[in-house]
């Protein structure tokens, strides 16, 4: 839960005016996306920073909620830079028995022509289930990675980036190994949790007996229109999370967060090593350009505990205003953090153990990780504790100089260590984005 922010906004695609619908006649598809095009806001726009264009009297009319599109096609995979979405499921899935590299590219092919035509708002094409036939695209974002058991069942070892080495353990790790790792994964995200479910079910059913599901996950985060004006998110814990994530406007976002062209990214660099991510000189496979690491983690909020501290107290564990998400050394949000400045008493005003602080990329040797989460909950157990938190996801060019070298300091003494525990972890190789005619691995799976 390191101190960064939601990714910015990229632009979606509006669809044209139409007429109007007859009276009478219930809201198509079409009618639905026409609608919002009129309005002029496409959700994704430009300028949100929770990834929603503000329309006028702050308010977001329902019609654009669906209207907004992303697109499968691209240099990068969707659900990466696309702005977050209201709820998003995760699920990893092992290669059946006997399944190879045939079947693993057959499975590719087909997933990416669902969720191309599922982004699209269109039907899947085969047996589809009708869950969102009445219902825009909804921002659908499905992505696609590889863990490292993936490359030993489908004999493609020396393919295997280094970078993909599993990470290393945790002090702080309760780790159910059911719910971690996986040869397959797959990230879903929309605005409509109909649409969500419905793209779920899709990549289900087209698993078909090449692939079972090793575990899933279910996340939501707060919903377009919900706020007066765009704002950072808030976590479970009432924190705003997520105030200094790298933002793709600036001039080192892709060499931070995706790796080359050329496949230079760092991948097998000490993680010990000095300066900003990326670049120690070794080579990512080809197959991974434009491609980036995802870190997957299950962090649990103890909520009870949380609770019965004081806003004060809880602060000093963040090291920032729960109000407004300002560091306690003063300002706005975006305010640069005082480290060094003290209270009357001498005490630092950000504690030295401040989650904040710890996590901060100049006190981590650079290290740089895009943060796109969803907040959980699986609802109460027995005792009456509820089972809620967060579902980290993180991106970066590469993890053992992004999400390594953080948890690894916040393992040594972030306070808010006591109050979340790890429960579940994932890495895996999220190769870059098709290009028209082709599946997301091709370059992998038919290189």
């Amino acid at each position: 839960m390191a101190d960064q922010s939601i990714p910015q906004a990229r632009t979606s695609v509006e669809a044209p005016a139409a007429a109007e619908a007859p009276a009478g006649e219930g809201v198509s598809r079409r009618t639905l996306l026409a609608t919002a095009g009129a309005t002029g806001l496409a959700l994704g726009a430009a300028g949100g920073a929770v990834g929603y264009a503000a329309a006028p009297a702050g308010a977001t009319p329902l019609s654009s909620v669906g209207a907004g599109q992303a697109m499968f096609h691209g240099k990068h995979q969707p659900g990466i830079t696309d702005p977050l979405q209201a709820h998003g499921h995760l699920v990893a899935f092992d290669l059946a028995p006997g399944a190879g590299r045939r079947e693993a590219a057959a499975l590719l092919r087909r997933w990416s022509d669902t969720a191309r035509r599922l982004m699209a708002g269109e039907p899947s094409a085969h047996d589809d289930t009708g869950i969102a036939q009445d219902a825009g695209p909804s921002s659908l974002t499905v992505t696609f990675g590889f863990g490292h058991s993936f490359f030993g069942r489908t004999g493609l070892e020396k393919q295997r980036p280094v970078s993909l080495d599993p990470l290393p353990d945790f002090s702080s790790d309760r780790l159910d190994k059911s719910r971690s790792n996986g040869d397959l994964w797959v990230q879903i995200g929309a605005n409509d949790a109909l649409v969500a479910f419905h793209a779920l079910r899709a990549i289900q059913k087209d698993a078909g007996s090449a692939a079972r599901v090793r575990w899933q996950m279910n996340g939501f985060n707060r919903s377009p229109g919900a706020t007066a004006h765009p704002m950072t998110a808030r976590n479970l814990m009432g924190q705003v999370d997520g105030t200094r994530n790298p933002k793709p406007a600036e001039p080192d976002f892709d060499r931070r967060i995706f790796v080359p062209a050329s496949g230079s990214s760092g991948s097998s660099g000490s993680s010990g090593s000095s300066g900003s991510s990326g670049s120690s000189g070794s080579k990512d496979p080809a197959w991974m350009a434009h491609g980036s690491y995802a870190v997957v983690r299950r962090i649990r909020m103890l909520l009870d505990d949380w609770e019965k501290l004081s806003v004060k107290a809880q602060e000093d564990v963040i090291g920032r205003r729960k109000a407004d998400g300002a560091p306690l050394s003063g300002g706005s949000e975006t305010t640069e953090m005082d480290l060094e400045k003290v209270d009357a008493e001498g005490n630092l005003v950000v504690p030295i153990n401040a989650h904040a602080r710890i996590s901060r990329p100049d006190q981590n040797g650079g290290a740089a990780m895009l943060r796109r989460p969803f907040s959980f909950h699986d609802g109460i157990d027995t005792d009456g504790v509820p089972d809620a938190g967060l579902l980290f996801i993180c991106w970066q060019a590469d993890p053992l100089r992004g999400f390594v070298p953080v948890q690894r300091k916040l393992d040594r003494g972030d306070a808010l260590s006591a109050f979340v525990r790890h429960e579940a972890s994932g890495l895996f190789a999220v190769p870059g984005g098709a290009a028209e005619g082709e599946y997301v691995g091709q370059r992998l799976l038919e290189g």
